[in-house]
């Protein structure tokens, strides 16, 4: 169970932040209605206020993701869509049904089903809206049976509540809406924590890969994003255990949403809902916080870490990490750097077939690939490590600093710069 404490968490509120109550505009959405994916027919549905969008958004050509997005906007930024595992992508003809019977149903476009709502209660679905909140609902007599904010994708936006056992999955890649490898969880336990899972499939939540956690087991009881632009987590009281935001940004004046992205951060956007942008308030999303700080500096037991395997990870002026290859290394997928790097030149076998004479060590400053050690030496030069790592066939890479020498074994995990760092490699 994940239980270090972030660096920052001595920055504990210890004031209530007041409850608003929203009122629920909406428009009925009657049994019977579909939507079917095709680029030139209406295939949405707008809540009354037209800021948010229900429907097929067209990703590609010939290809459409179901989604719920910010409308009023050029962007139309997705905030939802379904938990599918494998390929989100729909083609040209699938159908998304509100079915007579109450049944919401996605379908391909030979009319096999991809997903469908899963329903709380055995009442009967009498109509679904899209909420001027972003929020899509299946609604009975008496209650909602179905509601896009209980199961959020990446983002979370104003009025949106994540109770204990719900979680965010970072998409893939920017423009892959594919489950990717990082996780944002409200536990059960109360703690809220980032992880990192091994393999893009693997469904299991491997808590004890977390790379930041508020440290709150039997305290937390929800992640809040309020009306006012407020997050935090609360107590099952309402008082504050951690701020993720430092001051009000009005829903009347912005748009808001705070995102997993994939590259593990959580970030806080705003944009504002007026045309007359300015220097400081720019007709676009600007970041007002994010989590953690440096994702760089993460660094997994088991895992690659921040980047793939084999890369190191860079922190950037524009607050974003940078994945790259050390030299004599290239990445996998150019199109997707976080994937990691191969080498490109054959290993120094151990079985005599290559001279170490036929190598060489590319020197790389400020840079560390910790996890990965498997020899250490004190007490030595800068070149006796050189020439060791050379004529051992197991090492791929060498670390001295003063008079310490560390081996690297493949693959390498965990790498990246700092400028704070004064390692050699």
């Amino acid at each position: 169970m994940a239980s270090s404490s972030p660096y920052f968490l001595y920055l504990i509120l210890l004031f209530l932040l007041p409850v608003y109550v929203v009122a629920q505009t909406y428009q009925k959405i009657e049994l019977g209605f579909s939507l079917t994916a095709a680029l030139n027919v209406n295939s949405s549905w707008r809540s009354p206020s037209g800021d948010f969008a229900f429907g097929f958004q067209r990703i590609r050509a010939g290809e459409f993701l179901l989604a719920i997005w910010f409308d009023n906007i050029p962007e139309k930024t997705i905030i939802w869509s379904p938990p599918i595992d494998g390929e989100k992508l729909m083609e040209e003809g699938s159908k998304i049904q509100l079915s007579e019977d109450g049944q919401f149903r996605l379908t391909d476009a030979r009319g096999e089903k991809v997903w469908d709502a899963q329903l709380t209660g055995s009442a009967n679905v009498l109509y679904a809206a899209v909420f001027d909140t972003g929020n899509f609902v299946l609604v009975s007599q008496d209650s909602n049976l179905w509601e896009s904010f209980n199961q959020p994708t990446d983002t979370i936006v104003p009025t949106q509540i994540m109770k204990r056992d719900s979680k965010l999955v970072a998409r893939y890649a920017e423009k892959n809406y594919s489950r990717g490898r990082f996780r944002f969880r409200m536990q059960g336990d109360g703690n809220l924590v980032f992880y990192v899972t091994s393999f893009l499939w693997d469904t299991v939540d491997l808590i004890s890969r977390a790379y930041w956690a508020s440290s709150t087991v039997n305290q937390g009881y929800q992640f809040v994003f309020n009306q006012s632009g407020y997050i935090y987590l609360a107590d099952n009281n309402g008082s504050i255990l951690y701020s993720f935001t430092s001051k009000e940004t009005s829903s009347t004046n912005y748009y808001q949403r705070a995102i997993l992205e994939y590259d593990g951060v959580l970030r806080h956007y705003v944009y504002p809902k007026t045309t007359n942008g300015t220097a400081r308030n720019p007709m676009n999303w600007s970041m007002q916080r994010s989590v953690p700080s440096n994702i760089c500096d993460i660094k997994e037991t088991q895992g690659s870490g921040a980047c793939g395997y084999n890369s190191y990870c860079s922190f950037g002026d524009d607050q974003r990490p940078k994945c790259s290859c050390p030299p004599g290394y290239s990445f996998f997928d150019p199109d997707d750097k976080m994937r990691g790097c191969k080498q490109d030149f054959d290993t120094l076998g151990c079985n005599g077939n290559h001279d170490a004479d036929d190598f060489e060590l590319r020197e790389m400053a400020n840079m560390d690939w910790p996890q990965t050690d498997y020899a250490y030496f004190k007490g030595v030069t800068e070149d006796w490590c050189r020439q060791t790592c050379l004529t051992d066939c197991f090492c791929p890479l060498a670390v001295f600093k003063d008079d310490e020498c560390t081996m690297k074994k493949f693959p390498l995990s965990n790498g990246r710069m700092d400028l704070a760092l004064v390692e050699k490699h």
